[in-house]
């Protein structure tokens, strides 16, 4: 090659690298998806109601925060359970809800196991249900290298953060920022430790608005899902014994999803899958127990005083106090899980949250069928409803 076509050729490559460095290095410092912040004034910066790569953003916050008290779970846990105000609950040790949309028990074990690697986890809060428990991958987007262990973390997360600084998407957010049409809605789970801030819900841009219009296309999903499977459950049972071993108390909870929900696996045929599922839970856990973890499986699912609210197809109310809609609970409902599970306030309902235990297990379920066909027979309407809405053709995603 002659001497002119070589200079081309090393100016071109240079400017080239000088570009991409350019925009990787504008794209790590504007940050547009909170990347690597922790309470740093990013999180405060108003942002759209869909949280894009909250994943990155919360492995990240949870190894530099290294919390006492972890949430792990999928959108119900990280839209229902408190995390910013929930200090005095745990005699002041740092809470961090680590829950993530679209998260399957699979992506779950993945952050429990992150956080009890990069942290020293006191206790653990584990929201789960039947039908997101599967090891399939969801739309959490727990990308490799995001949960690895060892010691050079940090300096990983860095290189992935450049790397990820080259996309077109990130590098149009940033642009977007930067000529202040990023449409702020709302603060980033970050900003409120990990929880869902509840003006993303509200949003009339957010895919969820709406209480009733919603309702439709979450039962479906919910009698759908794929779990409660096999594999999912050895898995499961296996990470809660790496936890147990490394002395985290442990805090299992079954999602209170709304009556309905539970009468669709009812209607699709599941109902005994989904009490085999809770029987083998009650096992695992007395398992543990014997082998001295501090490990609870508390049951808030079924047919209660808080899931068995009117939904707003029969009361004709806008809103429901409980509930986003039938799949999503609201953060009252959260301040109950706790206070039945650590104690304090608000006092929860009594008939809501049971223990699930080998010995308790049977009449438990007992009392489960028996409430479901009361259920029935007492809201007609909202049963007439569901096994209508089971009918229907599923909404593109």
């Amino acid at each position: 090659m002659d001497t002119p076509a070589r200079r081309y050729l090393i100016c071109f490559c240079a400017c080239v690298c000088l570009v991409l460095g350019s925009v990787s290095f504008m794209n790590y410092q504007v940050d547009p998806y909170l990347l690597h912040q922790w309470d740093s004034p990013l999180v405060q910066r108003l942002r759209p109601t869909y949280e894009k790569l909250a994943v990155w953003g919360k492995t990240y916050a949870v190894a530099r925060y290294r919390p006492a008290v972890v949430y792990i779970g999928n959108s119900r846990t990280e839209m229902g359970l408190p995390a910013s105000s929930m200090r005095t609950l745990f005699e002041g040790k740092s809470v961090f809800n680590s829950a993530v949309s679209g998260a399957s028990i699979g992506d779950a074990i993945l952050l429990a196991e992150h956080a009890a690697r990069v942290s020293h986890v006191d206790t653990m809060v584990w929201g789960i249900h039947a039908p997101s428990f599967s090891m399939e991958l969801g739309s959490a987007g727990v990308e490799p290298g995001l949960t690895d262990g060892g010691p050079a973390f940090f300096a990983r997360r860095a290189l992935l953060n450049i790397k990820r600084g080259l996309t077109v998407d990130m590098t149009r957010d940033t642009w977007r920022i930067l000529s202040g049409s990023y449409d702020g809605a709302c603060l980033s789970s970050l900003a409120l430790h990990g929880q869902r801030d509840q003006s993303c819900i509200t949003s009339r841009n957010h895919g969820w608005a709406g209480t009733a219009r919603a309702f439709t296309p979450r039962l479906q999903e919910f009698g759908d899902g794929l779990g409660p499977t096999a594999p999912a459950l050895r898995a499961f049972d296996a990470s809660v014994g790496t936890l147990c071993r490394g002395g985290t108390r442990l805090r299992l909870y079954i999602n209170p999803t709304h009556a309905l929900t539970l009468a669709a696996l009812y209607w699709r045929g599941k109902w005994d899958a989904m009490q085999q599922w809770q029987r083998d839970l009650a096992q695992m856990a007395g398992r543990y127990r014997r082998q001295g973890c501090d490990v609870r499986v508390i049951d808030f699912s079924g047919f209660n005083s808080i899931t068995s609210e009117v939904i707003p197809q029969v009361s004709g109310a806008r809103d429901m106090r409980y509930y986003w809609e039938a799949s999503h609970y609201r953060d009252n409902v959260g301040h109950f899980i706790l206070a039945r599970l650590f104690g304090g306030a608000p006092r929860p309902p009594a008939d809501f949250g049971v223990e699930l235990t080998e010995t308790g297990i049977v009449a438990h379920q007992a009392a489960m069928r028996a409430a479901r066909e009361r259920y029935h027979a007492q809201h007609a309407d909202e049963t007439a409803y569901l096994r209508h809405v089971l009918t229907l053709p599923r909404e593109p995603k």
